[in-house]
């Protein structure tokens, strides 16, 4: 085979793979993985808190984790007509809640959806995971433990519905989900008293 040719195979090889590659990294984006530090307040890495009577408490868990060196544990009491929210993001009262990227930098018209594992201990609880969009209205998609062990759980953007309960006062409530989106959080929406364990938030094409 001609030396030409060669060159020109090699040089359509090495276009092929960076065109996999460039491919590979578009579909997925790391939001959070729950490393360092997790701590509450003002100038804490979690922003949560819970009313009514229920409540809940977060740490780092090392023993159960999906990736990395550990995941966020969530110990709660859920009562009936209480509620509860632990959120990472931005716009939050806890500072230092941020993910590993700026909203503003993520092209978020390449995405269908995001991602997050959820480590079940088949309690038959309902959860809720919000998404709060560029406008401030809180969209939900609902999650139902009905298994045991970390299970990856992908929610495609038209899964999601606005909240008709309670909507922030200052949201803008047009019914469309606005990019990009500015924070997530979780809630137990069961009667009941437990633990979970969540890792690795990411979005999805």
């Amino acid at each position: 085979m001609p030396c030409k040719t060669i060159k020109i195979l090699m040089l359509l090889l090495i276009l092929i793979i960076l065109s996999i590659c460039e491919r590979t990294q578009a579909e997925t984006i790391l939001l959070d993985d729950f490393e360092g530090a997790i701590t509450g307040g003002v100038e804490g890495t979690v922003d949560f808190g819970a009313g009514n009577g229920s409540s809940v408490a977060v740490c780092a868990s090392s023993d159960i984790k999906q990736s990395g060196n550990q995941s966020l544990k969530i110990t709660y009491q859920a009562v009936e007509g209480g509620y509860m929210w632990v959120a990472r993001g931005f716009q939050l009262d806890a500072k230092n809640a941020v993910w590993l990227v700026k909203p503003e930098t993520i092209h978020w018209e390449k995405f269908k959806g995001i991602s997050f594992y959820m480590y079940g201990m088949n309690s038959l609880v309902d959860v809720a995971f919000d998404i709060k969009d560029n406008g401030g209205e809180i969209w939900r998609y609902k999650i139902t433990d009905e298994f045991t062990g970390w299970r990856k759980i992908t929610c495609y953007w038209d899964e999601f519905f606005a909240r008709n309960d309670w909507q922030p006062d200052n949201a803008n409530k047009n019914r469309i989900l606005d990019f990009p989106l500015k924070s997530f959080q979780f809630e137990v929406l069961t009667p009941a008293e437990g633990v979970l364990y969540f890792d690795r938030v990411e979005l999805v094409d």
